[in-house]
């Protein structure tokens, strides 16, 4: 991967696996002492709340699914885990990639993510934002694709679902924001561009995303045509925090946007506090706007608030000339949808110099990742 905090699948399994797993009742050490003795293992108890043992890479699966089955989920977030190649206890950097059994489950599961994005199976496909008065384009938005080893794209929502179990988020969500802007630059798309950002995968802004903003300026794009668009706002919880990542982007000279608003209730306290450049009225609402009074009394006073505080209105999901007239008569600014375009790869031939110059300016990135 290319984040140095988020530790590789691989890393955590050898030829022959030591684990070390830490238990948090007796009863659950029953169960594994237990599930290893069924499954014939080479099992040591270290401690009364400690067991160790020896599993082949062949039994691996099998061993994890089984454990999987046999904790309850509660047993599986307590139980901390480490492994190590060989016999001998842990060293202090291996118990410092303890993790628990839930995520380290997961890790196993998304060793094909992994392995996508260290062998680069990933891409930026882009879907054009469109001006009310005249449908030119405004700007586009990047959404990360990434192939499985079968070269088969995987919902992106599926892929940030597992790297968020196996706690690999951080990880991921560079590689995406790396990767429009990347992609955006090889392809040379006009107007704005808007980056998908997931505030759960930022730890500290003035860190994690000064490689990004360092690598827009040296590709050459201007950071007032970037728009970094915050998603799954519904469960920012952390308020100050999404205040500090927004402000580092301001400073920067960036633009900012909030998704997916009007799908919850946190969503309007968000529009009033963070005041960012742009909303995007979340697609439910969008659906059939023009033919539900329910939908139309939520979207008006949305747009109202937007305005109050000088916000600009997107109106995302927009797949039919009815919802959009109606979105243009409630004075949305922006829509985007399938009617005006479905997201694509854009590519355009570079020059040796152009391509030397794109990816120099992305050191910073890699760099900063692997620190």
């Amino acid at each position: 991967m290319y984040c140095a905090d988020c530790e590789s699948v691989d890393d955590y399994f050898f030829d022959t696996t030591y684990f070390w797993i830490f238990v948090p009742t007796v009863e659950t050490f029953g169960k594994v002492a237990g599930l290893c003795g069924s499954m014939q293992l080479n099992a040591q108890q270290e401690s009364s709340h400690c067991i160790s043992c020896s599993v082949s890479s062949s039994q691996i699966q099998h061993f994890l699914t089984s454990l999987n089955g046999a904790l309850e989920s509660k047993e599986l977030e307590n139980t901390k885990v480490t492994t190590t190649e060989t016999s001998t206890s842990p060293t202090i950097d291996e118990m410092g990639r303890m993790t628990t059994l839930a995520i380290l489950f997961n890790r196993f599961q998304a060793k094909w993510l992994v392995e996508s994005v260290e062998e680069e199976r990933y891409e930026s496909w882009f879907q054009p934002i469109v001006r009310v008065e005249d449908k030119s384009i405004f700007a586009h938005e990047g959404l990360f694709r990434v192939r499985d080893d079968h070269g088969s794209i995987v919902p992106p929502a599926l892929a940030f679902k597992l790297a968020e179990k196996s706690d690999l988020l951080f990880s991921l969500d560079l590689v995406a924001r790396r990767s429009a802007v990347e992609c955006a630059a090889k392809a040379k798309l006009g107007g704005k561009l808007f980056i998908n950002f997931n505030p759960s995968s930022i730890y500290d802004p003035s860190y994690c995303l000064r490689a990004t903003a360092s690598s827009i300026n040296e590709i050459g794009i201007k950071p007032e045509d970037v728009v970094f668009e915050v998603t799954e706002t519904h469960r920012a919880t952390d308020i100050n925090h999404l205040k500090g990542i927004l402000a580092f982007y301001r400073n920067a000279g960036f633009q900012v946007a909030l998704d997916d608003i009007g799908s919850g209730w946190s969503g309007l306290n968000l529009l009033q506090t963070l005041r960012p450049d742009y909303v995007k009225i979340d697609m439910e609402l969008v659906r059939n706007v023009h033919i539900d009074e329910y939908k139309q009394n939520i979207v008006t006073n949305l747009v109202r608030i937007a305005k109050a505080n000088d916000i600009e209105v997107i109106a995302e999901g927009i797949e039919v000339e009815e919802e959009a007239q109606w979105l243009t008569n409630a004075r949305a600014d922006y829509l985007q949808g399938y009617l005006y375009g479905k997201p694509k790869a854009y590519e355009a031939e570079l020059s040796g110099d152009d391509q030397q110059k794109i990816d120099e300016s992305l050191k910073p990135l890699d760099n900063a990742a692997n620190v």
